[in-house]
């Protein structure tokens, strides 16, 4: 025979004698030996065929005297003349596994690649819809009503199976579509054939003979012959079962409905009943005798500690209470030796040594008049020019609003532990206030405003005299040079950088570790001192410390702030060296959690100063104070001060 075909044949059809397809081994439904009447198999009257069949009864899908032919034909394939078309096993049933098509004794099977979870199965077993599942190809086999035992699940992408039969061997690969394209896929063939749309699920496996775990991944393979006719490249319409190509043979998983869920069991755990709590968890865990025998050690290290803690706070009240009986019973000298002139503690070392243990308190009030001095001359009248002054602006409203909160917060945070200064219901808050007022007017006229903290030393001065007299002190307390510098605002940057300098020269040559640990982590005096000095400590010490402080500041001037400023260092040494530069500022600024944590277990109070959560006391404080004796000089204040304020 002619190997080139009459062009009724179409330009495509290249056959062997036997009317096969030359290269394909595959079995041909269709080949010329087969005594078949077949039909004509453009698309358009496959579809018109299987439109007018499928609104006929279903019971009328059953294998005839047509034979495959008249099967296919109600199927809706359309065959590609120049490939072979496959065949299916659609005699399948949901217990029995469906049986592959036997070839001709001339016709080899070929071997169909799929991905699904049967290597080994044909291509030939892929199960149809609930409703073609029950098509038999036999004549004395009925066919079956669909079942639909379980409810129907949306989708969102369908699989297609796509047979490439234009290489030598075939390769079958799967197709995942959106459903966009198939919902548009009967519209299209509707415009172009005018043919009724599918009505049933065609190529869809049923959901009722298998539910795999997962659909399988789409494979990497290019589509070929996208624009034949032929049936494996013909998208796959949406079913209401979940579509897959694996074979109903194997035992279907569970559910995730009824799949086994992990519970716990109510109370301790088989590994909290053995775990230790005295070993850490990356260890095996000890014997229970032997760790409730350290348990009850620790608890014992524990109670030992606490009576220890509370025994030194004992003693150093103790302490306190003899020193204080000791300063009641030298009043006597103090009314005989140094009132009459307190000029002569500085020629005196016995009685300078007196005044460093501190004033008695009802003398206190003349010996901080005396010392402070009057170098600004103020009259016995200033306290109450400046305050009727301040009155009238606050009548009028000319007082300054933003000064005037600033004021008031101040005022808020003063002493809390004490409660005389509480607004408006403190027996000592009007007076302070009032000091506050005429302070800031006083101020003004040199071009300064409110500095906060200068209510905390307002309130330290009002507990021990009268306003009129108090603010006298005050005046002249803080026109001392250093302090004057931080308070003075811009204008005493320069004088203030060169009191840092001051303070890390004495850091280095009295306490050099930790000079040499603020230098690594680049803390500057600036972070710190400002909060010590503008206040003169009282935020951070506790009260009875500080007004000891105090009397000898009084008495010595700028150079014991920065000796009282080294012992806070000295006493917080031991705590000092943190790796991190955030902890060590939250040490210093009095906020560190893990001491405020014990505090609280402690029960102790946190509103007598800040750095009373680290054990900072009046006793510790001064026990420090006087071992720097060794190496403080004097005359290194005055050669720094003459170094760094030549002007001064």
């Amino acid at each position: 025979m002619d190997p080139h075909l009459d062009d009724e044949d179409g330009p495509h059809s290249t056959t062997t004698g036997l009317g096969i397809s030359a290269g394909f081994t595959l079995d041909d439904a269709f080949a010329d030996n087969d005594d078949i009447d077949v039909p004509e198999f453009s698309p358009a009257a496959v579809r018109k065929e299987f439109a007018e069949r499928m609104n006929g009864a279903a019971d009328s899908w059953e294998v005839g005297d047509g034979g495959i032919d008249e099967l296919v034909a109600k199927i809706g394939l359309s065959v590609d003349p120049d490939a072979s078309v496959s065949t299916f096993d659609i005699d399948a049933e949901q217990d029995t596994p469906p049986a592959s098509h036997s070839p001709s004794p001339q016709q080899s099977p070929s071997r169909i690649q799929s991905t699904s979870s049967s290597h080994q199965d044909s291509l030939y077993d892929v199960p149809l819809s609930s409703e073609f599942s029950q098509v038999s190809l036999s004549d004395n086999r009925s066919p079956s009503p669909p079942q639909h035992d379980e409810p129907e699940e949306m989708v969102s992408d369908y699989p297609a199976v796509q047979i490439d039969l234009s290489a030598q061997e075939a390769v079958a690969k799967q197709v995942y579509l959106e459903r966009s394209s198939i919902d548009s896929a009967p519209s299209e063939q509707e415009s172009s054939d005018g043919a009724h749309p599918m009505q049933h699920p065609q190529y869809a496996a049923s959901l009722d003979n298998f539910r795999p775990k997962s659909p399988p991944p789409p494979l990497n393979v290019p589509l070929s012959n996208a624009g034949a006719s032929s049936t494996s490249a013909l998208p796959l319409p949406s079913s209401s079962s979940l579509p897959t190509p694996t074979t109903p043979k194997f035992t279907d998983p569970p559910p995730p409905a009824t799949r086994h869920r992990l519970t716990r069991s109510v109370g301790p755990s088989m590994l909290d009943k053995v775990i230790s709590k005295t070993r850490p968890t990356y260890l095996p865990p000890k014997p229970r005798a032997e760790d409730r025998k350290h348990q009850h050690d620790w608890e014992e290290m524990m109670k030992r500690s606490r009576a220890a803690e509370e025994k030194r706070r004992k003693t150093l009240q103790d302490r306190r209470l003899a020193r204080e009986q000791r300063i009641e019973m030298s009043i006597s000298i103090w009314e005989r030796e140094i009132v009459p002139d307190w000029t002569v503690v500085h020629r005196d070392p016995n009685l300078r040594r007196l005044w460093w243990q501190g004033i008695p308190t009802k003398l206190r009030a003349p010996m901080w008049q005396a010392a402070a001095g009057n170098a600004l001359a103020l009259s016995k009248d200033a306290y109450k020019t400046c305050l009727s002054r301040a009155k009238r602006a606050l009548a009028s409203g000319s007082f300054p609003t933003t000064v005037l909160g600033l004021l008031e917060d101040d005022i808020r945070t003063t002493l809390p532990a004490i409660s005389l200064f509480a607004p408006e219901k403190g027996p000592l808050y009007q007076d302070l206030r009032d000091m506050l007022c005429a302070w800031v007017v006083a101020r003004s006229d040199e071009g300064l405003g409110y500095v906060v903290g200068v209510a905390k030393i307002a309130a330290m001065i009002l507990l021990n005299m009268p306003p009129s007299q108090g603010f006298v002190v005050l005046r002249n307390v803080l026109e001392r040079h250093c302090l004057r510098s931080f308070y003075g605002g811009m204008a005493s940057k320069d004088d203030v950088e060169a009191y840092y300098r001051i303070f890390d020269t004495l850091l280095a040559d009295g306490m050099p570790k930790i000079y040499f640990n603020f230098k690594q982590h680049q803390v500057s005096p600036a972070a710190y001192l400002p909060d010590w000095l503008v206040p003169l400590f009282l935020d951070h010490l506790p009260f009875e410390a500080c007004a000891r402080v105090w009397d000898v500041i009084m008495l010595e001037g700028d150079a014991f702030l920065y000796r009282a400023a080294l012992a806070i260092l000295g006493v917080l040494e031991p705590r000092l060296f943190f790796p991190d530069k955030t902890e060590l500022l939250e040490l210093l600024r009095g906020e560190n959690k893990a001491a405020l944590e014990v505090a609280k277990r402690e029960g102790r109070l946190l509103n007598n100063g800040k750095y009373e959560i680290y054990g900072v006391d009046e006793e510790n404080l001064w026990e420090r104070i006087d071992s720097m004796d060794e190496w403080w000089r004097e005359s290194t204040w005055k050669r720094l001060i003459e170094r760094e304020l030549p002007d001064l």
